[in-house]
């Protein structure tokens, strides 16, 4: 595929994540590279290495936006390393190069970039993720999945949305 018709998806998730999250996010990167999709994260650890490890497994490219200033603290698998030195602003900068986001489990610095994806109008698929509620009434805004597969699936048709 060439590469500018490649999509850029976001895989989202925390840096402590359990173990059926760290095996969806694994999942989740391999599906992307088989697609031909970029995978961009956060590039640490957690649910951003699990679906680095997935991606690179299946020889798709990876990209890590870091909160610091060092590109070497990349995880092992992110191909594309860019420092920013600007800390978790860098969540905005990870939703804002995608053209889908696909979030799996997650904390509250996940939950930021399901805001951005949100606010920007991105397709954004859930995994084993945050559920939102707006008047008491749950808000339909993220995209179930049932497996990696769905959930990228979803993304890369979504992206072209």
């Amino acid at each position: 595929m060439p590469e500018a018709e490649k999509k850029i998806i976001a895989v989202i998730g925390g840096s402590a994540p359990t173990s059926k999250e760290a095996k969806l996010a694994e999942q989740v990167g391999q599906e992307l590279a088989k697609h031909g999709a970029v995978l961009i994260c956060g590039g640490l650890g957690g649910v951003m290495e699990a679906a680095c490890r997935g991606a690179r497994a299946e020889g798709g490219l990876t990209i890590g936006i870091l909160p610091g200033e060092n590109p070497k603290l990349a995880n092992p698998y992110v191909e594309i390393p860019i420092a920013t030195g600007i800390g978790y602003a860098r969540n905005a900068v990870v939703v804002k190069s995608a053209q889908a986001v696909i979030a799996v489990g997650g904390s509250y610095g996940t939950l930021t970039e399901i805001g951005y994806a949100l606010q920007s109008g991105l397709p954004l698929i859930g995994l084993n993720t945050w559920t939102i509620f707006r008047n008491a009434k749950q808000d339909k805004s993220i995209i179930p999945a049932e497996s990696p597969a769905e959930a990228v699936r979803l993304a890369i048709e979504l992206a072209d949305d």
